[in-house]
């Protein structure tokens, strides 16, 4: 790590990772940590394009399209070093995991206008105080809580679903958490150790990469579980016999 390397867009003003900066272009700061976010945004493409195909409910649109700035965002971040960028990084982050939220709980809420608009004025109010004050260990925890919160849902929807196929998704899903959330502590705990190594790991770009097929794997099994809740007799198909993706039949009464 180069700290306090300058370059095209100037001081380093954010969080700085593992990989060495400015090393491919005095463009990119971070070349790999930038470019590990393309298959996430080329499978949030997918996802989107599944989901206007066989008209899915528009909140899986906008979960695909959030994958894909979110990505986006994540790109302008590593490849600039700017507090600015970083926080048009995580900010979409949190906004994220309150689309997944409303995704998860929103089909048994009784008082259905009350939890959009909560989730909307809090992903609001985030935005405003994250953008006046930085407050990193607080941004992860905060972050860490949003997802346990997801959690008790998703394994509900795992139990109840009785296809093979969707419970594969599930278990790819926790699987690429556990990896890459694995790559992302040893590329931030041990980076001294891995700079001195003759071969880089590049654990955060690894992190990018995992995420992005977790969102993947995340969204088609949401995608199943509600269609099997809409009766659209949904099946897990695969796309050139590797990416899975849920084909539905709805009744023509819909």
């Amino acid at each position: 790590m180069e700290d306090g390397l300058s370059s095209f867009w100037g001081p380093i003003t954010s969080t700085d990772w593992c990989e060495k900066n400015y090393v491919h272009s005095s463009y990119i700061a971070e070349f790999l940590n930038t470019i590990s976010n393309v298959p996430g945004i080329l499978l949030a493409l997918i996802g989107l394009i599944t989901a206007l195909r066989q008209r899915f409910e528009k909140r899986f649109c906008v979960l695909h399209i959030s994958n894909m700035v979110l990505a986006i965002g994540s790109m302008l971040y590593h490849a600039t070093l700017q507090h600015m960028q970083q926080q048009g990084d995580e900010t979409p982050m949190v906004w994220e995991m309150l689309l997944y939220f409303y995704i998860l709980y929103s089909p048994d809420w009784h008082y259905r206008s009350t939890m959009p608009t909560f989730l909307f004025f809090y992903g609001a109010g985030f935005a405003v105080v994250h953008a006046l004050f930085r407050f990193e260990i607080g941004f992860k925890v905060h972050y860490v809580i949003l997802c346990l919160l997801c959690i008790p849902r998703m394994y509900k929807y795992y139990i109840y679903t009785k296809d093979f196929a969707a419970k594969r998704l599930a278990k790819l899903y926790v699987a690429t958490l556990f990896l890459g959330s694995t790559c992302w502590v040893f590329d931030r705990v041990f980076c001294e150790e891995i700079s001195r190594w003759y071969f880089n790991p590049q654990g955060h770009a690894l992190w990018h990469i995992f995420m992005g097929f977790n969102s993947y794997f995340a969204n088609t099994f949401l995608m199943f579980c509600r269609a099997q809740q809409r009766e659209w007799d949904p099946k897990v198909v695969h796309f050139l016999g590797v990416f899975p993706y849920v084909k539905i039949q709805k009744p023509k009464s819909q």
